[in-house]
Parts: C-alpha cells; structure tokens; sequence
C-alpha cells in the first residue's frame, strides 16, 4: 500500500507545526536521558526549557564526528537490555562510529524507507533487487529491506554479489526496481550487454540509486546519469542518508532534489562559520534527527557538502529538498588557487568516458601545500585524458598511469565496506 505523507503537500505552517510537536519530544526526551547533551547545555549555560520552540535551535552547539568517536557511550540515552542492533558508519574520513538502536529506532527506520521508496513510486506491486550490503553493521542496506516490506513489496536481497549472481537473480525473479551504487548499475548494465541481453528488456522499470551523485549543483542529469538511463531506459531517482541521520533524502519523478521528511528530521544548511545560507547555495549538512531512542543527536554536522531548494516540488509536495552531496567538508582540496572536491574529480572522469579503475591521493608537499596525483590504467591516454580533466576542473592534476592491480590495492587495502578511491595522506 502506498505510504505517502498527506502533510507533505500541505501548507509550510502544517508542515512547521508538525516539526515543532516532534521536536518538543526530543528535546524533552534527550534533556531527560542524554549524559552527553545535559554536560553540554549546562557547561554552555542554557535551560532546556528555554529551547522549547523550534526557533532556539541555533542557541546549541554543533555536536560532531569527533563528539561521537570521544564520548560515545554518553550519547546512549536507554539500557542495555532495551538495545536490539548496533550499526556503524561506513568510516569514510576514519574510523566507523557505533551507533545502538532500540526495537522503537526500528520501526523508525522502516517507517523512513517506506516514505523514501514511495517517493520513487514502489508499491505492494513491485520486486526490487537490492545489491548493496545487507551486512558489516551497514545500516541502509536494512533499511531498504525494511522499508521495502513495510510497503508490501517483495525483495531480493542480493547484496554486492558477482555479475552472474546478479543476472541469475534478474531471471529467476523479474525484479522491477534495481537498488545500486550508480557506478554498479551502469557496471551491471555493461555485463548485461555483452551476455547478449538488453537492460531495458529485463523488466527493471526503475534504479534507485546511493552513494554517487547522478546530478550536478544544477540538478541536471550528470553523464553518470545519462549512461545509466542510455544503458537501462528506465528513470533514476537519487536517495541520500547516513547512519548517524537515520533518516533519507530521496527524489520524487521529477529529481529536483530528495524531500525532507519533516517528521523526523530538521535540516540546516551552514557555511564555515556555522551561519545559515541563502537557499541554493551550497553549505555542510547539519542534520537533527527527530524521534531517535538510542543515540538521538542535536544539530550533527555531517561533513556532507549540498543545496536546499525550499520552492514548491511540481510533485505537489511542499518540503524542502536537498540537492546533490557536492563533496565531503574535509576533503576540500586546494590546487594551484583552485579547490575541488574529489566527487568533482570523479564527475570529470566520467566525462571523459573513463571506466577503469581509479585512485586519487592527496599529500602534502614540503612548502605545506596540496598535492594530487590520479592514478589510473597504464593502458590509458594521459594526454588526452589530462586535456579533458584540466578543461572540467579548471586546473591540471597529475595524472600516473600504473596496473590494474596495483589501483585495486589500493582502493581495497582499508577495510572498508565501500571502496576508496579518495585516499588523503595531508599532513595536519
């Protein structure tokens, strides 16, 4: 059965009146509960009582990555036994962080997915094939399945299984929703065709896709995009999360950005003094999580680079959305007065039509300044490659052409659920 909220299409006051009864809740329940937020209000000076009203929130510190790595425990708000999972980031920019959810966070969780895939138009109808991971403490890969059989639909779980695996389970089951990292979906597409069968012939009639960009600043279809939908012909819609938010952006048919899911979260877009910025302007994603039991958070600054567009959705609906993660705040890489973000380096290679595997790295050189280096196949044309890229980011990297293995290696030496193609030695 579908699970759209009626108050997304409401007037922004329903939607703020909404918000401040959940946010009241929280504020009460981690005034009450949370070691952490109680040391924090009273050694900033500030009464609870005094943030009952949505609009106090900046009087709150930002709380951070380094905030959860040193006092973790002392943001558990329930006891042990009331604990029924444990899941950890995805260690991105270091190590994965522990975060313990209660039955309650559960079902929040199922509830988030099921708003975020109905955005997509999944239905009861709908055999969706999951290929990212269901295990490792990975928390999205179980909120899809949740949230996928709280609609009714049936699941695949998949999981980052080989290309065969993939195919036998596309025509054992006939899934119409393919759930994937961009670059996996096109890979697969890829592997389809040389088997002799057509993607878009295969019943999939939708790709939600994680962890990449498919749209540039603009909201546009990148060229990531483009060869997706060229390989598939079906639409893509683009969800964004992370474990310490809980909560999904996803798009709705006309990809303008995922909408906010008003009744649990609150979402602030801020510069590097941590000030609000104008709508549409790019800034770090700060995210309150409402109605989180085991660890709930205040404004956490997630290190995610985006947009909000706050005009009315053609959908209909009236909620913020948050455009495409631009970059992460700590990988900002300054080259020769010019800085850019590796997602911006990656996006330029898939311009250039570049599908070998690829590493950047990033170090420091003896003037205290940074330095890149793009390593990608020996088999490639540096020349025109650097031409291209040096046209996209309006500056010249290196560019080192080394064998494939080596390139794996390094993508796969850091014990990560995903691979890192951003490695960064800088000092400091």
């Amino acid at each position: 059965m579908s699970e759209n909220n009626p108050q997304d299409f409401e007037s922004k006051d329903v939607i703020h009146q909404l918000q401040q009864v959940e946010w009241q809740k929280h504020i009460k329940y981690i005034a009450d509960n949370s070691s952490f937020y109680q040391e924090l209000l009273a050694q900033n000076k500030i009464d609870s009582k005094s943030l009952w009203v949505m609009e106090s929130l900046p009087k709150i510190p930002f709380t951070t990555k380094a905030d959860l790595e040193a006092k973790n425990e002392q943001f558990r708000c329930v006891d042990q036994k009331q604990i029924v999972e444990y899941v950890t980031t995805s260690g991105t920019l270091g190590e994965p962080i522990t975060l313990a959810l209660t039955k309650q966070d559960l079902e929040r969780l199922a509830h988030n997915e099921a708003q975020s895939l109905s955005l997509c138009g999944i239905t009861e109808d709908d055999t969706i094939l999951i290929t990212t991971t269901l295990d490792k403490r990975f928390m999205a890969g179980m909120a899809y399945y949740m949230g996928a059989t709280k609609i009714g639909a049936a699941v695949i779980r998949s999981g980052i299984g080989d290309l065969h695996f993939q195919l036998d389970n596309i025509k054992r089951y006939q899934p119409t929703t393919l759930i994937a990292v961009p670059s996996f979906a096109l890979k697969l597409g890829q592997f389809l065709q040389d088997q002799g069968i057509d993607p878009s012939q295969t019943g999939i009639k939708k790709i939600i896709c994680i962890g990449e960009a498919i749209r540039s600043s603009g909201l546009e279809a990148n060229t990531l995009h483009q060869k997706i939908q060229t390989t598939w012909q079906c639409p893509l819609f683009s969800t964004y999360a992370s474990t310490e938010m809980a909560t999904a952006f996803t798009e709705c048919k006309y990809g303008q950005g995922g909408h906010l899911l008003p009744e649990l979260m609150i979402l602030e877009i801020v510069d590097e003094h941590g000030e609000k910025v104008a709508d549409g302007e790019l800034g770090e994603v700060v995210a309150t999580p409402l109605g989180v039991e085991g660890m709930p958070l205040l404004r956490y600054k997630t290190g995610d680079m985006a947009r909000l567009h706050t005009a009315p959705c053609a959908c209909g609906r009236i909620t913020p959305r948050l455009g495409p993660i631009e970059g992460r705040k700590g990988q900002l890489i300054k080259l020769k007065g010019t800085s850019i973000y590796p997602q911006q380096i990656e996006s330029a290679l898939h311009d250039a039509n570049y599908q070998n595997p690829y590493v950047i790295e990033a170090t420091t050189l003896s003037i205290g300044t940074d330095h890149l280096v793009i390593s990608v196949t020996d088999d490639t044309n540096l020349e025109a490659l650097s031409q291209i890229l040096t046209e996209k980011l309006r500056v010249k990297p290196e560019l080192y052409g080394a064998d494939v293995s080596t390139i794996l290696a390094k993508i796969r030496a850091h014990n990560s659920r995903k691979p890192v193609r951003f490695i960064d030695l800088r000092q400091g």
